[in-house]
């Protein structure tokens, strides 16, 4: 932790790893709070890679006008090899050091908190915040870029239960999240699945080729059964197992991939994000500093980082089971 006396007068803002809607609004708040304690404000390009090379850039309010609605981050992000050697750990601790940094604000998912983690283990003051669409980081209810990606889903799912009806077909659709089935989970109750497929419980395919082949026979002119892309085997090859077994519907698969992390943030995202990064800064005006900021309840706590990284979240069996009722 850091004293209360210490005087912070130059902080650093990074967005690293995959990028998530709402980073923007949480560059833009970091910048704006800070200045009105007059806190310079450099931002890092590129993730831990720029920071390992010095890629700063000053952010003032004018540098951060007219970017709430944009999706992404100007900052960029990036995934750094470099990082995660011991040498490239302290080059990355000279360079914040060399331009005067007194803390550093990471938005990011676990990796970049593990790596911001690295930095509090070499003596730089640290706040995280939590941006990743797979809202797998322990110590928070929500992250960064969830309600945008979970709007992004289920408007696809809308769309394709069109085509679904029409054609007599049963949809096998995949969504982000790594080895977490939130994203899935969440849109096959707001969209009324046929079934959820997660990596959290093992459902054989043939279980599915009979749900699915079980709407068929209540007269279902449709089936649609959402699929986390850490659910073993992989959708297009279950899709082909599903086809061989003959349930009545004509199997599509359909992998959204990368489009759920694009798009305008929506208002509880840019709403999230803003929260955040003006509670990063007042974190660390507070002296608080090697911790993430994450939503409890209603309020945004600081949680420390290595209790973050050495914990994994694990999805709610509530809605587990209203995903598994409800689709009946």
């Amino acid at each position: 932790m850091m004293s209360d006396s210490v005087k912070i007068k130059t902080i650093g803002v990074m967005t690293s790893g995959g990028d998530a809607p709402g980073m923007n609004p949480f560059i833009r708040a970091v910048v704006r709070r800070a200045s009105v304690d007059n806190i310079r404000v450099l931002g890092v390009e590129g993730g831990y890679e720029g920071l390992i090379h010095g890629r700063f850039k000053e952010m003032g309010i004018r540098e951060v006008g007219g970017i709430l609605q944009r999706g992404g981050t100007i900052l960029q992000t990036a995934r750094s090899q470099e990082f995660k050697e011991a040498a490239g750990q302290r080059e990355a601790v000279r360079q914040i050091n060399n331009a005067g940094m007194d803390a550093l604000v990471v938005a990011g998912g676990d990796g970049s908190l593990a790596g911001a983690q690295k930095l509090v283990q070499k003596g730089i003051p640290v706040v995280g915040v939590p941006a990743s669409i797979d809202n797998d980081i322990y110590g928070t209810d929500m992250c960064i870029g969830v309600d945008t990606a979970l709007n992004t889903i289920v408007d696809a799912i809308d769309k394709l239960r069109d085509t679904a009806s029409s054609h007599n077909r049963a949809f096998l659709v995949e969504t982000m999240g790594r080895e977490s089935g939130y994203l899935a989970v969440q849109a096959g109750i707001v969209t009324g699945a046929e079934l959820v497929l997660i990596p959290e419980i093992h459902t054989p395919p043939k279980e599915v080729a009979v749900a699915i082949e079980e709407a068929y026979r209540r007269g279902k002119t449709h089936a649609i059964v959402v699929v986390a892309e850490g659910y073993k085997p992989h959708t297009a090859e279950l899709g082909a197992m599903i086809d061989a077994m003959d349930i009545g519907f004509t199997t599509r698969v359909t992998i959204l991939g990368h489009v759920q992390r694009g798009g305008k943030p929506t208002a509880f995202d840019r709403l999230i994000a803003t929260r955040f990064g003006v509670k990063a800064v007042e974190f660390l005006l507070e002296g608080k500093s090697n911790i993430m900021a994450g939503l409890v309840g209603r309020e945004i706590q600081p949680i420390p980082i290595d209790e973050v990284i050495s914990n994994k979240k694990v999805l709610s069996k509530d809605y587990i089971d209203m995903a598994r009722i409800l689709a009946r």
